[in-house]
């Protein structure tokens, strides 16, 4: 899949961007020439409803446009890869929503987590809301937010079983905490926590989490378009991971502009040094694997989809496996990279030890923990279905 519009943005302006990469860093957010950037790029409607401006397109081109931002700003790379997945959610939700975030400015952005850090008690018309979320990536940047949430009871806690929601709120009623990331990587996605104190959130900005995920949402918004039929955690994670390889691919570019001229203690230039060299280009291929790992996987999925099937629990399992283990290994590359970097490769003015701090950090999020997707995984491939606390992020 080649990269269309936003390509020629990044490609003219990719080593402004690339220069921000400290400054967003100091900051602990995104600069506003970043955003601008980005907005430029148009990487924020790629998977936006077409009546906002969105252009729906292809989840490969998103993926690769992805991975192109990281590879120059990891930071960059995260915001666009968790505040882009965000319109194509949005677009299932209901229409005067989308009209009050789009409809003045269609450069609208809008943040998260989905961790059911708060509760909603319903009231008449609407739910009472009130929580504390960490890892609002680009939350300053945003003026909305989509947060998860448990359904509350009478008595204002969280109902049993419990049921999840996502709640959208404007920015008039949170609040960002600020000097709340302070973090070893991915300093420069400014992703701190906020606060809702009882706060009035009417029915049509709450989606249920199971009818999203089951893909309920969608069909009862008509939405048949084939990325509209994919299922919530093939499309989600897409963004985080190719943020993560697009970083991997930023230290290995930077290692290797580094390597071009480095002397070597030996007095031998390191690139006439066989083992160091056989282990980056080892390195390289680890991070093309895993490039190529994650677009084949969200190509057979859009591929199934699109020809009008449903893409099994098999299939989603097998696929978030491989989504997450294409995060491990590019990382595991980057650790290779960073060891034969030198000494200076670890110094705070040396992008590399930037990028491996990133992709360590994002490796750290939720949707990128192996332990029960893998058993998810392998319980399907042996004809066993995997109990809900497995099934529940495939």
């Amino acid at each position: 899949m080649t990269i269309t519009a936003s390509s020629d943005v990044l490609s003219e302006r990719a080593e402004e961007l690339r220069s921000y990469g400290q400054v967003n860093e100091d900051l602990g957010k995104l600069s506003d020439a970043t955003v601008e950037i980005l907005r430029a790029s148009g990487v924020m409607k790629m998977l936006a409803p077409p009546e906002y401006g969105g252009t729906r397109a292809h989840p490969v081109e998103f993926a690769e446009t992805i991975m192109q931002i990281a590879s120059l700003d990891g930071a960059a790379g995260w915001v666009a890869g968790v505040v882009g997945v965000h319109p194509w959610e949005l677009e299932l939700m209901s229409p005067k929503l989308q009209a009050e975030i789009w409809g003045e400015n269609e450069e609208t952005w809008v943040s998260s987590p989905y961790a059911p850090m708060g509760v909603a008690t319903p009231v008449d018309g609407g739910y009472r809301f009130s929580g504390h979320w960490q890892f609002s990536t680009g939350t300053d940047h945003a003026d909305w937010v989509i947060l998860g949430a448990f359904l509350g009871g009478a008595d204002g806690k969280p109902v049993t079983p419990f049921r999840s929601l996502h709640v959208v709120v404007p920015r008039a009623d949170y609040t960002i905490v600020e000097d709340s990331w302070d973090v070893v990587g991915l300093r420069g996605t400014g992703s701190k926590d906020v606060i809702i104190n009882d706060v009035f959130v009417p029915e049509y900005r709450v989606v249920d989490q199971t009818d999203l995920f089951d893909g309920k949402v969608a069909r009862e918004a008509g939405k048949t378009e084939p990325i509209h039929r994919i299922p919530f955690y093939c499309l989600f994670p897409l963004g985080l991971t190719a943020a993560v390889i697009g970083i991997a691919e930023g230290a290995l570019n930077a290692h290797l502009q580094y390597q071009r001229d480095r002397m070597q203690i030996n007095g031998f230039k390191a690139v006439e040094d066989p083992y160091n060299m056989y282990a980056v280009s080892d390195a390289a291929g680890e991070i093309r694997a895993s490039r190529a790992a994650l677009l084949d996987n969200i190509s057979r999925i859009y591929d199934t989809v699109a020809s009008g099937r449903e893409v099994t629990l098999e299939q989603r399992a097998v696929g978030r496996r491989t989504q997450i283990q294409a995060a491990w290994r590019a990382t595991a590359a980057v650790d290779a990279i960073l060891s034969r970097s030198g000494g200076n490769g670890l110094r705070m003015n040396n992008p590399v030890q930037r990028f491996w701090r990133d992709a360590h950090m994002g490796c750290a999020h939720a949707i990128h923990v192996p332990g029960p997707t893998y058993h998810a995984a392998v319980l399907t491939e042996l004809g066993l279905e995997p109990p809900a606390n497995l099934a529940g992020a495939v």
